[in-house]
């Protein structure tokens, strides 16, 4: 029997939990509408990387969800985490991998925006209910509610991103990141960089492990390059960690008047905030600079630009696309997936890093991987 015959028993109980959700199906966004809306300066043809730009020709997208519970059907849902879908950050890149997935797949995308944590259930309903076969949930905060969901629905297969796995269930995986390899990366470049031994960071949530993986491994990268410098670390209160860019605007701002000539800033809009008042700072690009993160946010905040030295990358959307697309093989891997880790080209301050700091962040960079180099941080 085929397994979407096998989900109508379960379609009754989603249903109620659809009918509750604050967030509509109105607010859901096809795959298609999406690329055609996304701005320019986000994806540049010559410089996107290569697993975001499928080298074959991609089968014809459905064009809605009617038929999702259909045996040929191959229907992906999305549910963000608090804030929007164009988060510039994981919840943009986590989408754009849903999509890539459903142009290679010929399959249909869409999402939810979820604008309060009490939601995630409802809203993971409302693609329960329809019979979607992948349904990717967005941030460590949903966790519960992914595992909650997969258990009822047993033949749905859910990403859970950013959400570790204690207890493996066969059709939820996390995709999750050792995110104190990027970050050690970034603070090892930042370290041989700064000028004033001085270094920042405003950061989301320390509540979040993936955030303070990120911080402590950026400290550990930047004592390890340069004993001496000082590295200053903020991190904003749980409540509304991802979406405060004041906040990040404001802690970038004493940071610089501190003295920190390179301010690494992570946690979505939060972080963005930060990385924006370092470009608007004297000496941006030339003696101050910004660190971004998750994705190459040369692309995603160009309002940056000025200062971005490199970006602290998740593979984001090359994880979300594999794992969706495995879905589709009936290759699910259930548990956790690693996905891959490294820092964005320098773009224009390629000029401005030395050749001789290049070759040691690449070998730095190349001994993460491989494993001779441990970048010393544990969350215990």
């Amino acid at each position: 029997m085929h397994r979407k015959l096998l989900a109508a028993g379960f379609v009754a109980a989603a249903l109620v939990l659809a009918g509750c959700s604050s967030s509509s199906d109105e607010a859901a966004t096809d795959a298609t509408a999406a690329a055609s809306e996304a701005p320019a300066e986000e994806a540049p043809a010559e410089e996107a990387p290569a697993e975001e730009a499928p080298a074959e020709a991609a089968p014809a997208l459905t064009t809605d969800d009617s038929n999702c519970a259909a045996p040929e059907s191959f229907c992906i849902g999305l549910v963000t985490d608090t804030g929007k879908v164009d988060d510039k950050s994981f919840n943009q890149s986590a989408w754009e991998g849903a999509q890539e997935a459903a142009n290679v797949t010929g399959g249909f995308a869409k999402y939810i925006e979820t604008t309060d944590p009490k939601d995630y259930l409802n809203n993971i309903g409302q693609f329960t209910a329809k019979g979607y076969d992948v349904i990717v949930t967005v941030g460590f905060l949903m966790g519960e509610a992914s595992i909650e969901a997969a258990k009822a629905n047993p033949t749905t297969n859910f990403v859970g991103v950013d959400q570790f796995q204690g207890e493996a269930i066969p059709n939820l995986t996390g995709l999750v990141f050792p995110e104190d390899k990027a970050g050690y990366a970034a603070g090892y470049l930042a370290g041989l960089m700064t000028k004033t031994n001085k270094l920042g960071a405003v950061l989301g949530t320390d509540t979040v492990p993936p955030v303070k993986l990120f911080g402590e491994g950026y400290k550990a990268g930047v004592l390890a390059a340069n004993p001496e410098a000082e590295v200053t670390i903020v991190y904003h209160e749980p409540n509304n960690a991802f979406n405060d860019p004041e906040w990040g605007a404001a802690e970038a701002k004493k940071q610089l008047a501190q003295g920190a000539d390179i301010i690494f800033g992570a946690g979505g809009n939060t972080g963005n905030g930060a990385l924006i008042e370092i470009a608007k700072a004297p000496g941006a690009g030339e003696s101050i600079f910004c660190i971004g993160v998750d994705t190459d946010q040369f692309f995603t905040v160009p309002q940056a630009q000025k200062c971005l030295l490199t970006s602290a990358e998740k593979k984001l959307v090359q994880g979300t696309s594999d794992l969706v697309i495995a879905a589709k093989e009936g290759a699910f891997p259930g548990g956790n997936f690693f996905g891959n880790t490294g820092l964005a080209p320098y773009h224009n301050t390629e000029a401005v890093v030395p050749d001789d700091v290049k070759s040691q962040v690449d070998a730095v960079i190349a001994g993460l991987a491989d494993g001779s180099i441990e970048t010393g941080v544990t969350l215990g």
